[in-house]
């Protein structure tokens, strides 16, 4: 199967990056999602993946193609290192419900929330 989209439109509004393939598949990966789920290493880490929470809310502002291989997704939150390759961005379509009840399992486990204002509040705590 081609796992390159035919069709990528970026949603201000819904922060939401759509992806159509040839075979009639499309997902919708929320910014937040995308952006927790970074491949980037400040994400990923090296080998053990780090965390990121309070990301509630964060949209995308620019999506450019790298090469032909991948995309450079710009969030509006300042990152924007990590290449998100055909084969991942696929990848997380297709395993999106399991990789975010994951995360908010991963969440709840450090007692951390999606709500950056929430951080805020447990610190002044």
């Amino acid at each position: 199967m081609n796992k390159i989209p035919t069709a990528i439109q970026l949603h201000k509004a819904s922060k939401t990056l759509t992806l159509k393939y040839a075979s009639g598949e499309q997902y919708d990966l929320p910014a937040e999602f995308l952006r927790v789920h970074s491949p980037s290493a400040e994400v990923q880490g090296h080998g053990k993946p780090i965390l990121q929470f309070g990301k509630l809310g964060v949209g995308l502002t620019k999506v450019e193609p790298a090469g032909q291989y991948a995309l450079k997704l710009t969030f509006d939150d300042g990152h924007d290192s990590g290449l998100f390759t055909w084969d991942y961005l696929f990848e997380l379509g297709q395993r999106q419900n399991a990789l975010w009840d994951d995360y908010l399992q991963e969440l709840k486990k450090a007692g951390k929330g999606r709500d950056p204002h929430e951080q805020v509040v447990r610190l002044m705590l």
